[in-house]
């Protein structure tokens, strides 16, 4: 079945971090706006695909969202319970209600409307169209699971899990694991099994500057934090224009 057309000012696709931060600057300056999100939670890529011992890599300071700091009884790296704990409040202090379920299919851009038109998929069938000026994308870049195809890997006996699915080392003590990659997960994950008593290697395919990756997490976060204000400021310039 499909629903007739919902309007709004904004349409935004997914409710992680930069969807809800998105949403915030939007609710701050009173401009209408739609946020759908495919999963039945906000942040799911954190709510649902993480491993019990992770912080967040950077400073609280650098992660927290716009308009509404970390509380400060928080640790410099806030664990995952945390942080989450720190999303539920800022999507209910902001008033983020996201259109759960919605798996959004197409999107295209009407010049003569000036308009973006948008459908997607909902949970028990159905499609929802919506339209919107403005359409921001906030869908990640690391939401899917990806596992590269390895010569042998077919064959192997033993477990093969990806790291969405790594919850803890316990009941890995005095077995062999591989872990493969050395990003933020891979580099906590070994140290996890390590500490819970596994036989931890780990594979690294290019050598790994710390100093560079630090360097870059901290350009990152500035980044991020000003894209925001970049990306509303954008929107209200358009609107004040019309």
């Amino acid at each position: 079945m499909t629903t007739g057309v919902e309007e709004t000012v904004v349409i935004i696709v997914g409710a992680g971090p930069s969807g809800l931060a998105t949403s915030a600057c939007l609710h701050q300056l009173s401009i209408p706006y739609i946020i759908l999100e495919r999963e039945d939670c906000i942040a799911s890529l954190f709510n649902k695909k993480t491993y019990n011992r992770l912080h967040l890599h950077l400073v609280k300071n650098f992660c927290q969202l716009p308009h509404l700091p970390f509380p400060a009884s928080f640790p410099t790296y806030a664990p995952i319970a945390q942080f989450l704990e720190y999303l539920d409040d800022y999507a209910a202090h902001f008033k983020i209600n996201p259109r759960f379920c919605n798996r959004v299919k197409f999107a295209k851009y009407e010049d003569d409307e000036e308009k973006w038109k948008v459908e997607a998929e909902v949970g028990g069938g159905g499609v929802r169209r919506y339209k919107g000026r403005f359409l921001v994308v906030a869908t990640g870049e690391t939401s899917d699971v990806f596992i590269p195809e390895v010569d042998g890997l077919s064959e192997f006996k033993g477990e093969v899990i990806h790291s969405t699915e790594y919850k803890s080392g316990e009941g890995y003590e005095n077995k062999k694991v591989l872990v493969v990659g050395s990003g933020n997960s891979g580099m906590e994950i070994a140290l996890d099994l390590s500490n819970y008593g596994a036989k931890t290697s780990i594979v690294v395919r290019s050598p790994v500057s710390f100093s560079l990756l630090l360097v870059t997490y901290i350009r990152a976060s500035i980044f991020y934090f000003f894209y925001k204000t970049f990306l509303v400021h954008q929107i209200l310039e358009h609107l004040k224009v019309r």
